[in-house]
Protein backbone atom coordinates (compact mmCIF):
# COMPACT_ATOMS: atom_id res chain seq x y z
CA UNK A 1 0.00 0.00 0.00
CA UNK A 2 1.37 3.46 -0.86
CA UNK A 3 0.73 4.81 2.62
CA UNK A 4 2.46 1.89 4.35
CA UNK A 5 5.38 1.97 1.91
CA UNK A 6 5.92 5.65 2.63
CA UNK A 7 6.54 4.84 6.28
CA UNK A 8 9.41 2.55 5.31
CA UNK A 9 11.31 5.24 3.37
CA UNK A 10 14.26 6.74 5.24
CA UNK A 11 13.81 10.36 6.33
CA UNK A 12 15.43 13.03 4.18
CA UNK A 13 18.32 14.70 6.03
CA UNK A 14 17.46 18.27 6.96
CA UNK A 15 20.50 19.63 5.13
CA UNK A 16 19.18 18.14 1.86
CA UNK A 17 15.74 19.79 2.05
CA UNK A 18 15.80 22.93 -0.10
CA UNK A 19 14.79 26.31 1.29
CA UNK A 20 13.40 28.72 -1.31
CA UNK A 21 14.60 32.32 -1.33
CA UNK A 22 12.61 34.12 1.39
CA UNK A 23 11.53 37.71 0.96
CA UNK A 24 9.60 39.97 3.34
CA UNK A 25 7.50 43.00 2.44
CA UNK A 26 6.88 45.59 5.14
CA UNK A 27 4.17 47.74 3.61
CA UNK A 28 0.51 48.71 3.44
CA UNK A 29 -2.35 46.63 2.09
CA UNK A 30 -4.03 47.76 -1.14
CA UNK A 31 -7.62 46.52 -1.23
CA UNK A 32 -7.59 46.95 -5.03
CA UNK A 33 -4.72 44.48 -5.36
CA UNK A 34 -2.52 46.59 -7.61
CA UNK A 35 0.06 47.99 -5.18
CA UNK A 36 1.30 47.47 -1.64
CA UNK A 37 1.73 44.01 -0.20
CA UNK A 38 -0.55 42.50 -2.83
CA UNK A 39 1.75 43.64 -5.65
CA UNK A 40 4.81 42.65 -3.65
CA UNK A 41 3.62 39.11 -2.97
CA UNK A 42 2.68 38.58 -6.62
CA UNK A 43 6.14 39.80 -7.62
CA UNK A 44 7.91 37.54 -5.14
CA UNK A 45 6.00 34.55 -6.50
CA UNK A 46 6.66 35.47 -10.12
CA UNK A 47 10.38 35.66 -9.40
CA UNK A 48 10.61 32.37 -7.56
CA UNK A 49 10.63 33.56 -3.95
CA UNK A 50 8.59 32.65 -0.89
CA UNK A 51 6.88 35.89 0.10
CA UNK A 52 5.94 37.04 3.60
CA UNK A 53 4.39 40.26 4.86
CA UNK A 54 4.30 42.64 7.79
CA UNK A 55 1.32 44.92 7.20
CA UNK A 56 1.82 48.55 8.25
CA UNK A 57 -1.56 49.95 7.20
CA UNK A 58 -4.89 48.94 5.76
CA UNK A 59 -6.05 51.12 2.90
CA UNK A 60 -9.40 51.34 1.16
CA UNK A 61 -8.49 51.98 -2.46
CA UNK A 62 -9.15 51.03 -6.04
CA UNK A 63 -7.92 52.20 -9.43
CA UNK A 64 -9.50 55.63 -8.87
CA UNK A 65 -7.79 56.49 -5.60
CA UNK A 66 -7.42 56.00 -1.85
CA UNK A 67 -10.55 56.59 0.23
CA UNK A 68 -9.32 55.46 3.64
CA UNK A 69 -6.15 54.64 5.57
CA UNK A 70 -5.87 52.87 8.94
CA UNK A 71 -2.36 52.54 10.38
CA UNK A 72 -1.45 49.37 12.26
CA UNK A 73 0.02 49.93 15.75
CA UNK A 74 3.81 49.98 15.65
CA UNK A 75 4.16 47.15 18.16
CA UNK A 76 1.99 44.94 15.97
CA UNK A 77 4.17 45.71 12.94
CA UNK A 78 7.21 44.72 15.00
CA UNK A 79 5.44 41.54 16.16
CA UNK A 80 4.80 40.50 12.55
CA UNK A 81 8.46 40.96 11.63
CA UNK A 82 9.59 39.11 14.75
CA UNK A 83 7.25 36.20 14.06
CA UNK A 84 8.55 35.75 10.53
CA UNK A 85 12.22 36.28 11.36
CA UNK A 86 12.25 33.97 14.38
CA UNK A 87 10.84 30.99 12.50
CA UNK A 88 10.99 31.21 8.71
CA UNK A 89 13.81 33.73 8.37
CA UNK A 90 14.41 36.00 5.40
CA UNK A 91 17.04 36.54 2.74
CA UNK A 92 15.93 40.07 1.83
CA UNK A 93 13.24 42.58 2.71
CA UNK A 94 11.66 45.72 1.31
CA UNK A 95 9.65 48.53 2.81
CA UNK A 96 6.82 50.46 1.22
CA UNK A 97 4.18 52.62 2.86
CA UNK A 98 5.07 52.94 6.55
CA UNK A 99 2.50 55.49 7.64
CA UNK A 100 3.81 56.79 10.97
CA UNK A 101 7.12 57.75 12.54
CA UNK A 102 6.52 55.14 15.24
CA UNK A 103 6.28 52.40 12.60
CA UNK A 104 9.53 53.62 11.01
CA UNK A 105 11.22 53.39 14.41
CA UNK A 106 9.85 49.89 14.94
CA UNK A 107 11.06 48.73 11.52
CA UNK A 108 14.53 50.17 12.08
CA UNK A 109 14.78 48.44 15.46
CA UNK A 110 13.63 45.15 13.91
CA UNK A 111 16.19 45.49 11.12
CA UNK A 112 18.91 45.74 13.76
CA UNK A 113 17.43 43.01 15.93
CA UNK A 114 17.29 40.48 13.10
CA UNK A 115 20.30 41.62 11.09
CA UNK A 116 18.35 42.50 7.95
CA UNK A 117 21.20 43.55 5.69
CA UNK A 118 19.52 43.23 2.29
CA UNK A 119 16.90 45.92 2.79
CA UNK A 120 15.34 47.86 -0.10
CA UNK A 121 13.62 51.06 1.04
CA UNK A 122 10.95 52.47 -1.25
CA UNK A 123 10.19 55.89 0.31
CA UNK A 124 6.47 55.85 -0.47
CA UNK A 125 4.97 59.32 0.00
CA UNK A 126 2.29 59.78 -2.66
CA UNK A 127 0.10 57.21 -4.42
CA UNK A 128 -0.33 57.03 -8.20
CA UNK A 129 -3.71 58.73 -7.78
CA UNK A 130 -2.16 61.59 -5.79
CA UNK A 131 -3.11 60.60 -2.23
CA UNK A 132 -0.60 61.58 0.49
CA UNK A 133 0.71 58.47 2.28
CA UNK A 134 3.44 59.96 4.49
CA UNK A 135 3.63 63.05 6.69
CA UNK A 136 6.73 65.12 7.43
CA UNK A 137 7.52 63.33 10.69
CA UNK A 138 7.34 59.92 9.02
CA UNK A 139 9.51 61.04 6.12
CA UNK A 140 12.11 62.56 8.43
CA UNK A 141 12.21 59.37 10.51
CA UNK A 142 12.67 57.35 7.32
CA UNK A 143 15.63 59.48 6.26
CA UNK A 144 17.22 59.36 9.69
CA UNK A 145 16.62 55.72 10.58
CA UNK A 146 16.03 53.65 7.44
CA UNK A 147 18.17 55.26 4.76
CA UNK A 148 21.43 54.40 6.57
CA UNK A 149 20.20 50.83 7.19
CA UNK A 150 19.16 50.22 3.60
CA UNK A 151 21.15 48.50 0.90
CA UNK A 152 19.24 50.57 -1.66
CA UNK A 153 16.72 53.43 -1.64
CA UNK A 154 14.37 53.74 -4.64
CA UNK A 155 12.69 57.19 -4.87
CA UNK A 156 10.82 58.42 -7.89
CA UNK A 157 11.37 62.01 -9.04
CA UNK A 158 8.54 63.59 -7.00
CA UNK A 159 9.83 61.82 -3.88
CA UNK A 160 13.40 62.90 -4.60
CA UNK A 161 12.17 66.44 -5.20
CA UNK A 162 10.43 66.47 -1.82
CA UNK A 163 13.46 65.04 -0.03
CA UNK A 164 15.86 67.52 -1.61
CA UNK A 165 13.59 70.58 -1.58
CA UNK A 166 13.85 71.28 -5.31
CA UNK A 167 12.09 70.12 -8.46
CA UNK A 168 13.76 67.35 -10.43
CA UNK A 169 12.11 66.84 -13.78
CA UNK A 170 14.89 66.47 -16.37
CA UNK A 171 17.44 63.79 -17.16
CA UNK A 172 20.36 66.21 -16.69
CA UNK A 173 19.31 66.79 -13.07
CA UNK A 174 19.21 63.16 -12.02
CA UNK A 175 22.89 62.46 -11.34
CA UNK A 176 23.31 65.41 -8.98
CA UNK A 177 20.05 64.51 -7.25
CA UNK A 178 21.26 60.94 -6.68
CA UNK A 179 24.57 62.24 -5.29
CA UNK A 180 22.70 64.56 -2.92
CA UNK A 181 20.52 61.69 -1.72
CA UNK A 182 23.62 59.60 -1.01
CA UNK A 183 24.97 62.54 0.98
CA UNK A 184 21.78 62.28 3.09
CA UNK A 185 22.83 58.79 4.20
CA UNK A 186 21.69 56.44 1.42
CA UNK A 187 24.35 53.81 0.61
CA UNK A 188 22.98 53.49 -2.92
CA UNK A 189 20.15 55.16 -4.82
CA UNK A 190 18.00 54.05 -7.73
CA UNK A 191 16.40 57.26 -8.99
CA UNK A 192 13.38 56.26 -11.07
CA UNK A 193 12.75 58.27 -14.22
CA UNK A 194 9.08 57.60 -14.85
CA UNK A 195 8.22 61.27 -14.31
CA UNK A 196 10.94 62.68 -16.58
CA UNK A 197 9.60 65.49 -18.75
CA UNK A 198 12.25 65.17 -21.43
CA UNK A 199 12.13 61.37 -21.24
CA UNK A 200 8.50 61.44 -22.28
CA UNK A 201 9.37 63.56 -25.31
CA UNK A 202 12.10 61.16 -26.35
CA UNK A 203 9.88 58.11 -25.90
CA UNK A 204 12.39 56.51 -23.53
CA UNK A 205 12.65 55.94 -19.80
CA UNK A 206 15.92 56.31 -17.86
CA UNK A 207 16.48 54.97 -14.34
CA UNK A 208 19.76 55.95 -12.69
CA UNK A 209 21.61 53.80 -10.18
CA UNK A 210 24.33 55.47 -8.11
CA UNK A 211 26.49 53.60 -5.63
CA UNK A 212 28.21 55.06 -2.59
CA UNK A 213 31.50 55.36 -4.47
CA UNK A 214 29.82 57.66 -6.99
CA UNK A 215 29.73 55.14 -9.82
CA UNK A 216 26.65 55.45 -12.03
CA UNK A 217 24.74 53.13 -14.32
CA UNK A 218 21.76 54.22 -16.39
CA UNK A 219 19.13 51.67 -17.42
CA UNK A 220 16.97 52.60 -20.41
CA UNK A 221 13.64 51.08 -21.43
CA UNK A 222 11.01 52.17 -23.94
CA UNK A 223 8.08 54.07 -22.48
CA UNK A 224 4.78 52.21 -22.78
CA UNK A 225 1.68 54.26 -23.57
CA UNK A 226 -0.69 53.01 -20.87
CA UNK A 227 -2.47 54.24 -17.77
CA UNK A 228 -1.98 50.84 -16.09
CA UNK A 229 0.93 51.89 -13.90
CA UNK A 230 -0.58 51.53 -10.44
CA UNK A 231 1.93 49.85 -8.11
CA UNK A 232 4.95 50.23 -10.38
CA UNK A 233 7.22 51.50 -7.61
CA UNK A 234 6.11 48.81 -5.17
CA UNK A 235 6.66 46.15 -7.80
CA UNK A 236 10.14 47.37 -8.67
CA UNK A 237 11.35 47.46 -5.06
CA UNK A 238 9.87 44.00 -4.49
CA UNK A 239 11.55 42.65 -7.62
CA UNK A 240 14.93 44.01 -6.52
CA UNK A 241 14.48 42.42 -3.08
CA UNK A 242 13.53 39.13 -4.75
CA UNK A 243 16.67 39.12 -6.87
CA UNK A 244 18.80 39.96 -3.84
CA UNK A 245 17.19 37.05 -2.01
CA UNK A 246 18.06 34.82 -4.96
CA UNK A 247 21.72 35.77 -4.53
CA UNK A 248 22.23 38.52 -7.09
CA UNK A 249 24.60 41.40 -6.34
CA UNK A 250 22.98 44.83 -6.25
CA UNK A 251 23.62 46.02 -9.81
CA UNK A 252 22.43 42.85 -11.59
CA UNK A 253 19.47 42.66 -9.18
CA UNK A 254 18.42 46.15 -10.23
CA UNK A 255 18.87 45.36 -13.92
CA UNK A 256 16.81 42.16 -13.77
CA UNK A 257 14.11 43.85 -11.69
CA UNK A 258 13.81 46.75 -14.14
CA UNK A 259 13.49 44.30 -17.04
CA UNK A 260 10.76 42.42 -15.15
CA UNK A 261 8.81 45.61 -14.45
CA UNK A 262 9.13 46.79 -18.04
CA UNK A 263 7.73 43.48 -19.28
CA UNK A 264 4.96 43.46 -16.65
CA UNK A 265 3.93 46.97 -17.75
CA UNK A 266 3.89 45.93 -21.41
CA UNK A 267 1.94 42.76 -20.60
CA UNK A 268 -0.65 44.70 -18.62
CA UNK A 269 -0.96 47.68 -20.96
CA UNK A 270 -4.09 46.37 -22.66
CA UNK A 271 -5.86 45.04 -19.56
CA UNK A 272 -9.07 46.67 -18.35
CA UNK A 273 -9.43 46.57 -14.56
CA UNK A 274 -11.36 49.46 -13.05
CA UNK A 275 -11.99 52.93 -14.41
CA UNK A 276 -8.70 54.53 -13.36
CA UNK A 277 -5.01 53.60 -13.13
CA UNK A 278 -4.94 49.85 -13.53
CA UNK A 279 -2.25 47.43 -12.34
CA UNK A 280 0.67 45.75 -14.04
CA UNK A 281 0.43 42.12 -15.14
CA UNK A 282 2.71 40.71 -12.44
CA UNK A 283 2.28 37.07 -13.41
CA UNK A 284 2.90 37.37 -17.14
CA UNK A 285 5.73 34.81 -17.00
CA UNK A 286 6.31 33.22 -13.59
CA UNK A 287 9.85 31.99 -13.07
CA UNK A 288 10.49 28.55 -11.64
CA UNK A 289 12.85 28.14 -8.75
CA UNK A 290 16.40 27.39 -9.72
Amino acid sequence: MPGRLAHRLPPIPAQMIPTPPRTLTIAGSDSGGGAGIQADLKTFSALGCFGMSAITAITAQNTLGVTGVHAIPADMVAAQIDAVASDIGMDAAKTGMLGTAAIVEAVAAAADRHGISKLVVDPVMISTSGATLSDDATTQAMVRLLFPRALLVTPNLPEASYLLGRRITRRAEMEQAAADLIAMGCPAVLLKGGHLEDGAAAGGLDDLLMLADGSVRVFTHPRVDTRNLHGTGCTLAAAIAAQLARGDALEPAVGTALDYVAQAIAAGAGLRLGAGNGPLNHLFAPRALG
